[in-house]
């Protein structure tokens, strides 16, 4: 994928971004508040759907590729991409929710991870798992703040996911992307060090930074629908993910409804977002 020309946006583009992107923070607060013990995963969806289409926003996930939800959702060992329907959740299931919006021809996407019923409910090892990734991908944020190429998002992913947590397993077959006037373009965001370090960051790119970590190994498999794929070990997963942009005076994560400041402080990276 490396070596095309790359979709870099306008100011104006990146604002209608931001509007998208806050469609898509709202779905996901409203999949994270009907995650409870005792509701499907169809219910979980059904509040997501509500509140784009309330919006006047369109999903960018369902449809896609024939996938018939407006967000993944994926269970315990379920890694991405699983289908919402009649499983019930429980208290003390890891679940991670990947969703998105359209608004104006522009894309917004992220995921989170959350624990039924509370974190109260995880083990300790399953909020470390999500900690981990979560805080893995903010590495690879600041480093898009800084970075003169692409490569250097995943290699900071790398460096602090290896650092904090070398028994976990970081995803390689599942990475992050570009993003814009439609959900997955280039450039390929990989969430790990590669010898070729991609192109050059220029500003107007945007991006989704999405690591995906495991608590065994890396060996997954996609089930008979085609869509949810899973770890071969039954170990848990989990997936956090944000649209960024990178514009002349720094960078703006899109999804987040404070642009990323409270996060990116620790990496003294302060984001500026562009006012209309």
């Amino acid at each position: 994928m490396f070596g095309s020309k790359l979709e870099l946006k306008t100011e104006a583009q990146i604002r209608t971004m931001r509007r998208a992107g806050l469609v898509t923070r709202a779905a996901l607060a409203a999949a994270r508040a009907a995650s409870v013990p005792g509701a499907t995963t169809a219910e979980v969806d059904a509040a997501a759907a509500a509140v784009i289409a309330e919006a006047g926003a369109r999903s960018n996930f369902k449809g896609y590729h024939g996938f018939p939800a407006v967000a993944c959702i994926s269970v315990n060992e379920e890694i991405v991409h699983g289908i919402p329907g009649a499983r019930v959740l429980e208290a003390g299931d890891l679940v991670s929710i990947d969703c998105g919006a359209i608004v104006d021809g522009y894309h917004g996407d992220s995921a989170f991870t959350l624990c039924v019923g509370g974190w109260e409910h995880a083990s300790a090892a399953d909020r470390r798992l999500s900690d981990i990734t979560e805080e893995s991908m903010w590495a690879g944020i600041a480093a898009f703040a800084r970075a003169k190429r692409v490569g250097e998002i995943g290699a900071a992913i790398e460096e602090f996911a290896l650092a904090e947590a070398p028994d976990l397993g970081l995803l390689e077959d599942y990475t992050g992307h570009g993003i814009g006037t439609q959900m997955h373009m280039e450039p390929e965001v990989l969430n790990y060090r590669a010898r070729n370090l991609g192109p050059k960051i220029r500003p107007g790119l945007c991006l989704a930074i999405e690591p995906m970590l495991v608590a065994g190994d890396i060996a997954s498999r996609t089930l008979d629908d085609d869509w949810t794929v899973v770890t071969v070990d039954g170990a848990r997963a989990a997936h956090w993910e944000h649209t960024v942009a990178r514009h002349e005076r720094g960078i703006w994560v899109l999804t987040a409804e404070d642009g990323g400041a409270e996060r990116l402080a620790t990496y003294g990276v302060t984001p500026v977002p562009l006012e209309d």
